[in-house]
């Protein structure tokens, strides 16, 4: 009961006071089973992507950090190819920070903050956290390349858009 009179404050709190650049909703209408989108961070090798995230809650939640992952593929060394997160913020002490004042938002933003500042020195990734160290140029290519082909959303409806709006811009704008 504690679990979920919580989860719906939190729920309520991100619609209410979003954070920039993140968004959070029950899947199919489970409290326990969310969904959230991170938008990559300007002058990231993740800009103009938009990433989503499983998020389950246990059952002892918020004395235990909730399991997410990344449903969007991408290139990080802190998050590997089945997309779980080597965060401090989603691990139980004593090797993880997590306590029960965190909440969905912070560990959101936590998220958020390592998609723009990686940590080599903790690595769920060896070979990318090297290249990330030793070879950054590389390491920046290939995220960007791995953003554009797994997370920039409908490339083509976009262009389709934006013929459409070429077609139309010699006619009149409608009036609101």
């Amino acid at each position: 009961m504690q679990k979920t009179s919580r989860l719906k404050r939190e729920l309520q709190l991100l619609s209410t006071e979003p954070l920039p650049g993140i968004s959070c909703w029950p899947n199919d209408g489970q409290i326990d089973d969310l969904r959230a989108q991170i938008v990559g961070g300007v002058n990231t090798p993740y800009e103009g992507g938009l990433f989503s995230l499983e998020i389950k809650i246990t059952d002892r939640y918020p004395f235990e950090p909730p399991k997410m992952r990344f449903l969007t593929p991408i290139y990080h060394p802190n998050i590997d190819t089945a997309g779980r997160i080597c965060l401090d913020a989603l691990k139980l002490p004593p090797k993880g920070a997590w306590t029960p004042s965190f909440n969905i938002s912070t560990v959101l933003s936590s998220i958020q903050v390592l998609m723009a500042e990686p940590n080599p020195d903790d690595p769920l990734m060896a070979d990318i956290s090297s290249e990330y160290k030793y070879n950054k140029k590389v390491f920046l290519e290939k995220a960007k390349k791995w953003t554009e082909k797994h997370a920039v959303q409908n490339k083509a409806f976009n262009d389709v858009e934006e013929t459409v709006i070429e077609d139309n811009s010699n006619k009149a704008a409608p009036l609101y």
